[in-house]
């Protein structure tokens, strides 16, 4: 504890003295003896002194012992949503439910040299304020900014912010550029290399040929054009992905319409539909993308001596949709990746059937924004299956005004 120090002048108890002088001036005109006036009026000024002068003593002793209190400080930080450690020299005196979820509750009492062992983190506590990019810190992909401030000579902070998902996002974009830019480029290699071939007024091409060339052209252009189309359905899908779309559609007389109108087309042995009468809240546009999609994938991909089974089924509380092709299948370590965009299990086949690598990116970003699940089961040799969840709308409650049902 802090030796007290004097006590000021200006803070003896003048009033309460005063008053046992006069207190003793009275005894000694009563006749009181002049030693005993003498010992009460010291004893009594003595008492007030040591009354008042305790309480002083002791707030004195907290300010000087506790310029900044550690408790106050760790109450302070416990509500960031970010990670924060409160260091006491090097040590990790208190870190927030955010410090402790990412890097263990332990941490509190260590060295903090030793908690982040991290060579660019240990560069920063070796200075007494700054701030480094931290790359591995809660695992071998995680991205971390970390900064050190001073709060007093003996206290500073450490805060942690996530830097992880928005370098994903920035990788994600440059492959999404870079794939698109390769997937354009293709299909223009190939107009641009055959339009030249028949503008070459020395290239001896005969009919049949220059038909061939023709279709190829065609036949490019046009997958272009799906590319492109795609790329702005996916454009679009993203930029309302918040807006949680507002009109009652039934999912099952929408899958049961699209259904006739793809086995009038390829004929009536090329699929089968069930379905159930499934109200959901929606997108109309969106939802016919999702089930022309999964069809048109489904019809590339299986037996072609076998039918696609389109189904939909009224839950308890969700409409379920699946798409049941009966192809070679997939195995089982693509299927993680399925949804990426211009992810193809084989790319050649894909590109010969007119596939964009587009259609289950598409599938699975307008499934997010109806609230919905996505799962694909599949087994080699025997089919794959593409399921979609989304919540049933209680009828009971009626439509709301301006909303379609249909």
């Amino acid at each position: 504890m802090t030796k007290p120090k004097s006590r000021p002048i200006f803070a003896l108890p003048w009033p309460g003295m005063a008053i046992a002088v006069l207190a003793g001036v009275a005894m000694l005109i009563a006749g009181v003896q002049p030693v005993l006036i003498l010992a009460v009026v010291v004893v009594w000024m003595g008492s007030l002194w040591l009354w008042q002068a305790e309480p002083v003593i002791e707030v004195q002793r907290v300010v000087e012992e506790s310029p900044v209190s550690r408790d106050v400080m760790a109450n302070l930080i416990e509500p960031f949503g970010v990670p924060v450690l409160m260091l006491d020299g090097q040590r990790i005196a208190a870190a927030n439910a955010a410090a402790r979820a990412e890097l263990g509750a332990h941490i509190v009492g260590q060295d903090a040299r030793v908690a982040l062992r991290h060579p660019e983190a240990i560069t920063l506590l070796d200075a007494r304020e700054g701030s480094v990019t931290v790359r591995g810190l809660t695992g071998p992909r995680s991205i971390w900014h970390v900064r050190r401030v001073p709060v007093d000579d003996r206290y500073s902070l450490i805060e942690l912010a996530d830097r992880t998902a928005e370098a994903d996002v920035s990788r994600a974009h440059t492959d999404f550029v870079a794939n698109a830019s390769h997937e354009l480029r293709t299909p223009l290699a190939s107009i641009i290399g055959y339009i030249e071939t028949l503008a070459d007024p020395d290239a001896r091409i005969d009919a049949a040929t220059s038909a061939r060339f023709h279709a190829t052209v065609l036949r490019e252009a046009r997958r272009l054009q799906h590319l492109v189309e795609d790329l702005m359905s996916l454009s679009r899908i993203e930029a309302e992905k918040h807006d949680l779309p507002r009109d009652h559609i039934d999912l099952g007389q929408m899958a049961a319409s699209i259904g006739g109108e793809v086995a009038a087309t390829v004929g009536d042995d090329r699929i089968v539909v069930e379905t159930d009468d499934a109200v959901v809240q929606g997108d109309r546009q969106q939802l016919d993308q999702i089930i022309r999609n999964l069809i048109d994938n489904s019809m590339k991909y299986s037996d072609a001596k076998r039918a696609v089974e389109l189904r939909v089924v009224r839950g308890l509380h969700e409409a379920v949709l699946t798409v049941t092709d009966h192809g070679e299948g997939i195995h089982p370590d693509h299927i993680p990746h399925l949804t990426r965009r211009f992810y193809r299990t084989d790319p050649g086949r894909s590109r010969a059937a007119g596939g964009t690598g587009l259609g289950l990116a598409i599938v699975k970003h307008i499934v997010e924004r109806h609230r919905g699940r996505m799962d694909i089961t599949s087994k080699l040799g025997v089919g794959t299956t593409v399921t979609i969840r989304l919540t049933l709308i209680d009828q009971t409650a009626g439509a709301l005004p301006g909303r379609a049902v249909g």
